[in-house]
């Protein structure tokens, strides 16, 4: 493995390995664009990005980053339909105040839409809630109840039942850990919804049939 892809987060070292060479990617919820410095860098992707923060679109920037403030709740209607190879969504979901629409916008502008997102249903944050009769607060969840950013938490249950009623179909699916370790599965995988610390989902539209 390329050590500096060790250096990335490890839902992100799992995105980068599924974007191919040359494509051309959007990343929305950027932040300071370590992704997006490392696909260009490792794959050559004509990548753009789409940070809320200003602290992380400056830092972008002085990476040589093409990164522009914007919003995912309201700012993606602007993007023409399958603009791009990648659209990538890290993280984030769980933050938005219309994640369903979000995710309709992705899977429009994009051939592809990589979509990571905490497991909310992980056997750790089972034990804690039963054990403290608290809010779990862990590695992957690090926020407490009143300062979190994360307003919406699903499983990774829940996120393919999603999948479903919206009619996107799910390329790829698999679990990562903190520890980096991944594991596909398949389906709604009860395991999968136990043991899987993240989801991570590549999507696309459904084929209508004629």
């Amino acid at each position: 493995m390329n050590a500096d892809l060790l250096e990335l987060r490890p839902d992100l070292r799992v995105i980068a390995e599924m974007v191919k060479p040359g494509s051309s990617l959007l990343d929305v919820g950027s932040g300071e664009g370590d992704l997006l410095a490392w696909l260009e860098r490792h794959r050559q992707v004509k990548g753009r990005g789409m940070e809320i923060s200003q602290s992380g679109v400056n830092r972008c920037i002085a990476r040589g980053l093409s990164v522009i403030q914007g919003d995912a709740d309201t700012d993606l209607e602007y993007y023409a339909d399958q603009f791009y190879d990648y659209v990538v969504l890290s993280q984030t979901l769980q933050t938005l105040r219309q994640p369903q629409a979000v995710l309709e916008h992705l899977v429009r502008i994009g051939k592809h839409a990589i979509v990571s997102v905490p497991n909310f249903a992980h056997w750790k944050n089972r034990l804690y809630l039963l054990t403290r009769g608290r809010m779990p607060v862990t590695r992957s969840l690090s926020y407490q109840w009143y300062d979190t950013p994360n307003i919406h938490f699903c499983t990774i249950a829940d996120f393919v039942e999603l999948c479903e009623a919206m009619r996107l179909s799910i390329e790829q699916r698999l679990t990562v850990g903190s520890d980096g370790q991944r594991r596909l599965f398949r389906n709604k995988s009860r395991l999968a919804n136990m043991f899987g610390e993240q989801g991570i989902f590549m999507l696309t539209r459904k084929e209508e049939r004629a």
